[in-house]
């Protein structure tokens, strides 16, 4: 949180509107799962064989200088650089998360060392009936929890990442959480799943609409025991009861084709520089509010983690807003009850900026 306070001060002084939070960055598309909800390894083979070089995604950590950086994949552990690459981050004193599927993770510690730099992302979408099914293999889960235990023994940072579809029961994700929180695990991360074009199932993914129906119904009346590593505003968010705009540019992706446009989620072409793409986007053309039938349902963090960051330091207003989430909580419904609370949040304007009117409703 003060490497990102601090980050945003720097920006805000140098006077820039735009500027990532979070590098995503895919050093390869290869996975030794193959998820009906993914779009990430639908390329041919050839590209799936390829993979970045250490130098190519130090030389991308650099260009961004983004404070905290994110490996996704395809499973970055079956890249046959990953420490060399982690440590190269690492000794860049970014805050780097290492997303896995945790299948290899187990016998691969003892080539990692722990550091508070580095955390070890696991991927889990659920209790074991529910994971096994979305990776469409069974004995992940099992493998996944194994690991997560083994990291935590050896002294290592490890958060979870779980992506949520239409077939997700609220109380049953509500017992994950509380399983997930008994492992010892710093945070947890959420989020809904993404229409990607390309997944081999299209039939789960979420509405906006029932997005908020779900997330509401998981965490009004949260316990005090669940910790999540995502900032209250995008939890408010996820339930409707706080209002953002997406901001691609805070989570740039760099992966085999270069600096990828607008975000992780949606591919339409790929900038050669970091510069070129932040300066050569249509941003204007992506969002909820552009009317691109591609973002109207998308809620997903890789674009409204940087929206709440934006929301909470733009102004005193949303400082004070946010203090209050994470001190008090939020204003609870009844269980049951669906409808939005009125929203404490400051609408962003065209501006990208809060405005402050509305900030009386944080009582």
């Amino acid at each position: 949180m003060i490497a990102v306070l601090r980050h945003v001060a720097v920006q805000r002084l140098r006077g820039n509107r735009r500027y990532p939070l979070v590098l995503m960055l895919e050093p390869l598309f290869r996975c030794n799962l193959a998820c009906g909800g993914c779009g990430k390894i639908q390329h041919p083979a050839e590209v799936l064989r390829s993979h970045l070089t250490p130098e190519q995604c130090l030389a991308a950590v650099d260009e961004c200088d983004a404070p905290i950086v994110s490996i996704p994949g395809g499973e970055p552990l079956l890249h046959p650089q990953i420490v060399e690459i982690v440590e190269g981050i690492v000794a860049r004193r970014k805050y780097l998360y290492l997303c896995t599927n945790a299948i290899r993770l187990e016998e691969m510690l003892p080539r990692f060392r722990p550091s508070p730099y580095l955390a070890f992302s696991v991927h889990l979408d659920g209790l074991r009936e529910e994971h096994d099914h979305a990776v469409c293999r069974e004995g992940v889960y099992d493998m996944a929890v194994s690991a997560i235990r083994a990291a935590r023994r050896a002294g290592f940072r490890v958060t979870t990442n779980s992506t949520l579809f239409t077939d997700a029961d609220p109380e049953r994700c509500r017992r994950f959480f509380d399983d997930v929180m008994a492992l010892g695990v710093e945070g947890m991360m959420i989020s809904p799943g993404y229409s990607y074009s390309k997944a081999p199932d299209q039939d789960h993914f979420l509405s906006r609409q029932r997005s908020q129906s779900l997330f509401r119904r998981i965490l009004d009346a949260a316990p005090a025991r669940w910790k999540f590593n995502q900032s209250p505003v995008f939890l408010e968010f996820l339930k409707g009861d706080w209002d953002l705009e997406c901001r691609p540019w805070g989570t740039p992706t760099y992966n085999l084709f270069g600096w990828q446009r607008p975000c992780y989620l949606l591919d339409e072409g790929h900038a050669t520089t970091f510069r070129e793409l932040m300066e050569g986007t249509d941003w204007d053309g992506y969002g909820r509010a552009s009317g691109n039938p591609k973002c109207g349902d998308c809620m997903v963090h890789c674009g409204y983690e940087p929206a709440a960051v934006e929301a909470t330091f733009g102004s005193l207003g949303g400082l004070l807003a946010t203090a209050r989430l994470m001190f008090f909580g939020a204003p609870q419904r009844g269980r049951g009850d669906e409808s939005p609370l009125p929203s404490p949040a400051p609408r962003l304007q065209p501006n990208g900026l809060p405005a402050l009117p509305v900030i009386d409703r944080v009582a």
